[in-house]
């Protein structure tokens, strides 16, 4: 089969490799009819994510048609389209039983990211996320075999489009988990700092919940047109003006009731955090974080759904003391959400599909990381399909 894999940093290439087989009597193997290409494949793409080893399958994101099924899967069967969701957990761990897969810790046996308590068991498992991580071949490919499928995959209804789909892997939980975290109330403010796929979905699951006001922060004015063309989001260009001091002056000198970080260590820092980053002193920037901090009123809530590990640099726990802040972060729970999220799809209260901006052949994925990665011709959201002709 044809899959995209990592070479090196800024370096994926198309291979070919062995066609997954069933290995434990709960798997499933997917034909892939299209993979999502998001911020977290750019992250390796950068060389900014640990584990990752040469001619390793990128993809956590992916749908796609059962090829085949374990003889102890229950409720799928050969010819069912599935929306997978990038993390795997078992079903049946401490964690699981409490609907916090992203604990899972029976998917993943490698030894995880942490780094100050090494006597506890590892997270969940992800598609194409490296062997910190699982291990697990990702979804940019013709075939996956997809681990614990009784609890993962879950069939699509007829009439929804895979552009629609793709979103419930990993986006639209991430999106709508950072937002049930806030708390909001009726009458409410939200900030959100990034205008990715995330950002989009943050906003537009928090105009479906009520939301009033929704503030979105953005260097690249297309994403920020989207966003307000789409949620009604006010759009703060912070390279134009300090997205901080705005959002304070437009709510009463207080700060905003709520903000969601979806940016996460990639945010453009300082030379100190960028040389500190490069000797692996530091996770990464700290500066959409510090941002969610300055912006947010005392008593507020910071929502945390963009990536980070290891230490921050200029972490102002002292302003989160001072302020009262309450902070949730972590990584998304998505089993919990997919099938409430394919009901909005389904009804029309959320339309993800819009956010795609672009497709891409399997075989032209090198092509679309460079485009992405780069910001090019208004890039929103790419979708890999295996057989495209372009």
């Amino acid at each position: 089969m044809r899959a995209l894999v990592f070479n090196s940093g800024h370096d994926v290439r198309v291979e070919h490799l062995p066609k997954p087989i069933i290995d434990e009597d709960d798997d499933i193997v997917v034909q892939v009819s299209a993979a999502g290409l998001g911020g977290a494949d750019l992250h390796i793409y950068r060389g900014q994510i640990p584990g990752i080893r040469e001619r390793d399958i990128l993809g956590r994101e992916f749908v796609g048609t059962v090829a085949a099924a374990g003889q102890a899967v229950k409720e799928l069967k050969e010819g069912d389209r599935v929306v997978v969701p990038s993390v795997v957990a078992c079903g049946i761990c401490f964690f699981c039983q409490r609907r916090q897969f992203a604990a899972c810790e029976r998917s993943n046996l490698d030894r995880g990211t942490l780094m100050n308590e090494k006597i506890i068991r590892s997270g969940a498992a992800f598609f194409g996320y490296g062997h910190f991580h699982g291990g697990l071949p990702g979804g940019q490919a013709e075939f996956v075999r997809v681990p614990a499928a009784n609890v993962g995959p879950v069939k699509i209804p007829e009439g929804m489009c895979d552009d629609q789909a793709i979103f419930l892997c990993d986006v639209l939980p991430t999106a709508y988990q950072a937002v049930l975290n806030c708390e909001i109330e009726r009458g409410d403010s939200l900030a959100i700092f990034g205008a990715g796929p995330v950002g989009q979905m943050a906003a537009a699951c928090a105009r479906m919940l009520g939301v009033e006001r929704i503030y979105i922060c953005d260097r690249h004015d297309h994403l920020l047109r989207f966003a307000a063309e789409h949620y009604d989001a006010i759009p703060i260009n912070f390279n134009a003006v300090n997205p901080e001091q705005f959002i304070i002056e437009h709510t009463g000198f207080r700060g905003a009731d709520c903000v969601i970080d979806a940016v996460g260590f990639e945010a453009e820092g300082s030379p100190l955090e960028s040389a500190m980053a490069t000797v692996k002193l530091a996770g990464g920037s700290g500066k959409a974080l510090r941002r969610a901090i300055a912006s947010v009123r005392r008593g507020g809530r910071i929502s945390v759904a963009g990536s980070y590990s290891g230490m921050l640099h200029g972490f102002m726990f002292g302003s989160v003391f001072e302020k009262n802040v309450t902070i949730k972060a972590g990584r998304t729970h998505v089993q919990r959400y997919v099938r409430e999220l394919m009901t909005y799809v389904q009804e029309g209260k959320l339309q993800p599909e819009q956010l795609v901006s672009h497709h891409f052949s399997l075989e032209d994925g090198p092509q679309a990381y460079k485009l992405y990665h780069n910001h090019l011709e208004e890039c929103r959201k790419i979708v890999l399909v295996p057989g495209l002709m372009q």
